[in-house]
């Protein structure tokens, strides 16, 4: 038997759970998904852009949140799926490990950023700094990206199907992006790079895992040119 703390008017029916947050404050939602155990199935009504919703999840959990939700939705998420049927505000999960987000709509700034794992699927556009600091996440989004997006990115794959704003990629470590419209502007030591075989193939996984059926034949490729790895004297200053 799972022991919940969940809100008063909390439904359920064998493993699914049904909660309406017009009458139920958010941390109460967390604390029960926090309880969850793996297989579980819960949908979220009303969610009126509301911050912090289904944070922290710890479990192979599903959650469908039918609605928009605020800053930092499905943060520091783990195993489970959480989809949003609506559009998501700043910080969409941020820090996400593993599992994954869905978001019908579209994504405010910083999407994903500082993301270590797990695949963050945007249909719309998502706004700037989409995967600022990222260190391992997959990001997929169907429309376009705002400016200084993949900033200082470590680890991980972003994909845009639609076009990207200035400074893409700057300060970029050895992450890949994959750009399949125009790119305003490449941010430091952010360049093109040959779209090879290998890159063809992850990419077409990648949109498949998203559930898109975009050619990855149209897609260019984006990463380092590894020349801020080493220093060089002509870039110090003389006293």
């Amino acid at each position: 038997m799972v022991t919940l703390t969940a809100p008063e008017n909390l439904e359920t029916t064998l493993d699914s759970f049904s909660v309406d947050l017009a009458g139920s404050p958010v941390r109460e939602l967390n604390q029960a998904l926090h309880n969850a155990v793996d297989g579980q199935s819960w949908t979220v009504a009303n969610p009126e852009g509301k911050h912090s919703l289904a944070v922290g999840i710890d479990a192979r959990v599903s959650v469908t949140i039918n609605g928009h939700a605020g800053y930092y939705a499905a943060g520091m998420h783990q195993k489970g799926d959480v989809t949003i049927n609506g559009n998501a505000g700043v910080g969409l999960a941020e820090n996400i490990m593993s599992g994954r987000v869905h978001v019908k709509g579209d994504a405010s700034q910083s999407a994903a950023a500082t993301g270590h794992g797990g695949l963050v699927v945007i249909d719309g556009n998502a706004s700037a700094r989409c995967g600022i600091s990222m260190k391992g996440v997959d990001i997929v989004v169907g429309g376009n990206i705002g400016h200084m997006s993949a900033f200082m990115a470590q680890a991980g794959r972003l994909v845009v199907c639609g076009d990207a704003g200035e400074a893409l990629g700057d300060s970029i470590y050895e992450a890949r992006i994959y750009v399949k419209g125009t790119v305003a502007s490449l941010g430091a030591d952010c360049i093109e790079k040959p779209l090879k075989e290998e890159h063809l193939a992850e990419l077409g996984e990648l949109l498949a895992a998203a559930g898109r059926t975009d050619n990855p034949a149209d897609f260019k490729r984006y990463g380092s040119a590894r020349n801020l790895y080493h220093f060089s004297v002509h870039n110090s200053t003389s006293y």
